[in-house]
């Protein structure tokens, strides 16, 4: 019988962010899905809302950045085999010092979410190439565009609150992550060298080459 594996991608992103990435015969892929938060619903019941989708017992959950969270807050509500988190953080004491001044001081509800999805605009500014490159694959892997859903999110990552470490867990950091730098990512956890925050995709030969692995542990 083969070992199920859900796979849980980025804040707003589909399951094209693992177009490339393989396991080995005896795992079976599936991937889960964003859904639309309701009117101030928490962070625990959309977790439970979201494991709906998940019909295999003592699955592995694999989660990136936002979905890395998700996961753990699945883990809390279902049995898991084994927790795979990257590009994310494991507690709330991992944030980098300006994300909790910005949730300290509300200034992350200023984030202008109506203008940064207007992507094709953005483009045409005279931005520095990296910029444009990232929005180039952000229009390429992005799903979910719906505002109340994004300024959600950013409120969810802020304000969580993490009491007790996972178990049995692999923690994988990006080397040049400036979303969640390595730095406040506490032990134990993985370090892709060079790796970028968007590493699922850039770093994928990195992945199909460790994953299989760390899931055999």
């Amino acid at each position: 019988m083969k070992i199920p594996v859900y796979l849980m991608p980025g804040l707003s992103a589909g399951k094209k962010i693992f177009t490339y990435l393989k396991l080995p015969d005896n795992y079976e892929i599936h991937y889960l899905q964003w859904l639309i938060p309701y009117k101030n619903e928490s962070l625990q019941d959309y977790s439970r809302r979201l494991a709906a989708q998940i019909t295999d017992e003592n699955p592995i959950l694999l989660g990136v950045s936002f979905g890395g969270i998700i996961i753990q807050e699945i883990a809390k509500q279902i049995p898991v085999k084994q927790l795979i988190i990257i590009s994310s953080i494991k507690h709330h004491h991992e944030l980098k010092p300006f994300y909790k001044w910005a949730y300290k001081t509300k200034l992350y509800k200023l984030v202008p979410v109506p203008i940064i999805k207007k992507r094709h605009w953005l483009q045409k500014l005279f931005l520095p190439k990296p910029i444009k490159k990232k929005l180039r694959l952000y229009e390429r892997f992005l799903e979910i565009d719906d505002t109340y859903y994004i300024r959600w999110s950013f409120h969810q990552v802020l304000s969580w609150r993490q009491t007790r470490i996972p178990e049995n867990f692999v923690h994988i950091v990006g080397e040049n992550d400036t979303v969640f730098p390595p730095k406040y990512i506490n032990d134990p956890k993985i370090i892709v060298p060079r790796g970028r925050h968007e590493m699922m995709v850039y770093e994928v030969k990195w992945f199909n080459r460790h994953l299989p692995q760390l899931l055999a542990k």
